[in-house]
């Protein structure tokens, strides 16, 4: 009898998991994405000749189908819950994931395979179109958003555009790329506004969301790569590097804050960030030849390891101890 109960509810915690699987679970995915395509890079730009890329990219596919699997499983039991989460203020914008880990592996196999990079590259570009119409949508048409539901997540759709011209310049007319291209650039100086806005003169962002500090770097860094697939190297593209170098600087000013945080599923907010800048970094160093560069990439490649292993531990004690998929 203490059996069947004990079995009754674990199937009922089962459900509830599968109910409380958050569209945000797919940060993990783009942190591991954005890792490999780091790794890549690196291997490429700093001779590694490890090859760790080849099978990152393999583990990452797979938790990517594996995570897609799960939440396609929870669209067809719960589909209401679905449509809860792209009326959130807040939960809304981490959709656009998805398109950018479409995005970001066309990148990746763009020197692997460029007929799949350029179906991946599609399906990302409709998907992030999409994404942005239904998510700027939601923004304009609002009827309950208020301060404290902003936060610097709220980028996360406008990065999306950003990096589409970075296999898009191979894929089709450049065009298309500075479309994409002048979305996100404009939305990210608006939203950049209204966000250090928020953070300056209301209450401090809550510790579950507070490492999407992170992302504030992230648009300008992408900004230059894009920039300079598209134009080469220019004092702009520069100038959105170095703006972005220091806001890194500033959110690492911040460090005693962040280790006083208990670990949440935000914390992958810290992944893709830092893949972003150590891809920045590693083209400055392949477009410059500077020493510094190159130093500065090892050095960033190294913290990004660490980060990503660190994520990788939390995150599986975190599974085991039924810590993450709960309701909120």
């Amino acid at each position: 009898m203490k059996n069947e109960q004990k079995n009754n509810r674990e199937d009922v915690y089962e459900l509830n998991r599968l109910k409380n699987f958050p569209i945000s679970f797919f940060s993990i995915s783009l942190g591991l994405i954005g890792f490999t395509l780091a790794w890549q890079k690196a291997e490429q730009i700093l001779e590694i000749n490890l090859k760790f890329s080849s099978y990152l990219l393999y583990l990452s596919l797979l938790i990517i189908v594996i995570t897609a699997l799960i939440y396609i499983s929870k669209l067809v039991k719960y589909p209401s819950l679905i449509g809860e989460e792209l009326r959130h203020p807040i939960k809304i914008n981490f959709f656009p994931i998805i398109a950018k880990i479409f995005l970001i592996t066309s990148i990746i196999y763009l020197p692997l395979d460029i007929v799949i990079s350029k179906y991946l590259w599609w399906i990302g570009v409709v998907a992030q179109f999409i994404f942005s119409i239904t998510t700027m949508s939601s923004w304009i048409r609002h009827t309950s958003f208020e301060i404290p539901h902003l936060n610097p997540s709220w980028f996360i759709p406008v990065v999306g555009s950003i990096i589409v011209p970075i296999a898009g310049v191979t894929h089709f007319s450049p065009e298309l790329s500075w479309f994409f291209f002048s979305i996100g650039f404009f939305w990210w100086l608006i939203l950049t506004v209204i966000v250090v806005n928020r953070i300056i003169f209301f209450h401090p962002i809550p510790d579950k969301l507070l490492p999407t500090m992170f992302i504030l770097f992230a648009p300008p860094i992408i900004g230059f790569i894009s920039l300079t697939k598209l134009v080469g190297v220019t004092y702009f593209g520069n100038m959105l590097y170095y703006f972005g170098l220091f806001m890194f600087i500033l959110v690492i000013a911040q460090l005693k804050t962040f280790l006083k945080i208990k670990f949440y599923l935000s914390w992958w907010a810290y992944s893709f960030p830092l893949d972003a800048l150590v891809i920045g970094t590693l083209l400055m160093y392949h477009e410059t030849g500077s020493v510094f560069f190159r130093v500065i990439s090892w050095g960033l490649l190294l913290l990004l390891n660490f980060v990503i292993l660190l994520l990788g531990f939390k995150t599986i004690i975190a599974i085991k101890n039924k810590q993450i998929c709960i309701e909120e």
